[in-house]
């Protein structure tokens, strides 16, 4: 297999995107290992890796945040977290976290919610007074919650790849995404003091109501979300086509959108749903080389030959993540790994809802660290400010993210309570 990853590294650094780099590195490892005839097998592979009917949760549920975002969502909900705690010292600061938590709930991207919020929030929070660089770290790294609060992409697609609920994985990603949040705000607030950040005015009692009743169409759309699955009243596919009714009709009927913003949010869906299905059939010729290969029993006789201590493994599988999510964007890494994760799953003994809980955590932090962390790379092309600058400032950030992680990975309760409460599989 050395061949494989020697040649997928090299395309990769070559500049050859990841999805050509993933087929064409498992279809010149078969032809050079003797088995050029199977390559004739792959085409059907490749259709077989994205003829699956839950997939199609990716371009809708992308579709009903594209929606949204394009109706002026973004500037509403900014608003409401104006109005929640905007009058704190460095109140943009507990605006900007809030705002993440909000807008998660709506994307299921973190590129998509830093690059939405960024464009707005950074100026503001320098408008204010408080830093650039750490006005960008706060974006950058608050956005990850994206893929963690449903709907999440990356949840979609670990439930796709391992078998397990997507309905359990969404109610799994709630509580971790929560707790990111309240860490978040913490941080804000207590940097806000120290650096003694300027106090905004209170927002007046009528635009209070006035901002609450106009983010309520956008707040309501994960929770009609999670209240359809749980009920029984719509799969999770099913649900993201009711999101993409829901978000089409409050826009008409606030009249933000127009038919060429309709036409734009169904390009934009359009093109990053061909990537994602894109790389999903490339990969399956990775995964069919693994299998031929017995790629993750071989790793895992080679874990157990250096120890057999569950904690270790888990330790060593979680830094394993984190240093593939600084180089590699989440879906990559979950079909490239999905074999390898389902051993490990295995050899740990860890519940498949937690374990995919913990795997995407894992991967989307990696978005938010150097020296590669896509997300730090949106916000500073926002912010105008140094990487290094903003690295500096997303450490004690991304430090709170790790300790989320290791919260996930060891009490068992903060992912399985809600899923096994809500959504119990028979």
């Amino acid at each position: 297999m050395a061949g494989f990853f020697g040649i997928f590294a090299l395309l990769l650094v070559t500049g050859v995107p990841i999805a050509l780099a993933l087929g064409i590195g498992g279809m010149a490892f078969l032809w050079l290992s003797g088995n050029g005839a199977m390559m004739l097998s792959l085409p059907q592979r490749m259709m077989a890796g994205v003829d699956q009917f839950v997939l199609l949760t990716i371009p809708l549920f992308l579709l009903a945040g594209a929606l949204m975002n394009v109706g002026g969502i973004t500037d509403r909900i900014v608003t409401f977290a104006k109005v929640c705690v905007g009058h704190r010292r460095g109140g943009m600061s507990n605006v900007t976290v809030l705002s993440a938590g909000f807008f998660a709930g709506i994307s299921g991207s973190a590129n998509a919610e830093a690059a939405a919020l960024g464009s707005i929030l950074i100026p503001t929070m320098k408008k204010q007074g408080i830093p650039a660089a750490y006005a960008a770290a706060l974006v950058g790294v608050c956005s990850i919650v994206g893929p963690i609060i449903p709907p999440s992409i990356t949840m979609i697609i670990y439930g796709v790849l391992s078998g397990t609920s997507i309905g359990q994985l969404f109610m799994a990603g709630v509580v971790p995404g929560v707790l990111l949040i309240c860490g978040f705000l913490a941080y804000a607030t207590w940097r806000a003091a120290r650096d003694n950040f300027p106090v905004s005015e209170r927002v007046p009692m009528a635009e209070r109501g006035a901002a609450i009743f106009r983010a309520l169409p956008a707040l309501f759309l994960p929770l009609i979300i999670i209240v359809g699955i749980k009920a029984g009243i719509f799969t999770p596919t099913e649900a993201a086509a009711v999101a993409v009714a829901y978000a089409l009709v409050v826009g008409l009927i606030y009249r933000d959108l127009t038919p060429s913003l309709i036409w734009n949010a169904l390009v934009s869906t359009a093109i990053i749903s061909a990537s994602i299905l894109f790389i999903t059939s490339m990969a399956s010729i990775v995964a069919f080389v693994f299998t031929l290969e017995q790629v993750p029993t071989r790793i895992t006789e080679s874990i157990l030959a250096i120890t057999d201590n569950k904690i270790a493994i888990l330790l060593l599988l979680n830094l394993f993540l984190l240093l593939l999510g600084m180089f590699l964007d989440p879906i990559s890494i979950l079909i490239l790994a999905m074999p390898i994760l389902l051993k490990m799953s295995g050899l740990i003994g860890m519940e498949p809802v937690q374990f995919g809980a913990m795997v995407v955590l894992n991967v989307v932090i990696g978005m938010a660290t150097p020296p590669v962390g896509i997300q730090l790379f949106i916000v500073a092309g926002a912010s105008g400010e140094p990487l290094p600058r903003i690295i500096r400032e997303a450490l004690p950030l991304i430090a709170i993210c790790l300790v989320v992680l290791m919260l996930v990975a060891f009490i068992p309760a903060l992912t399985l309570a809600l899923p096994n409460a809500l959504i119990p599989v028979n």
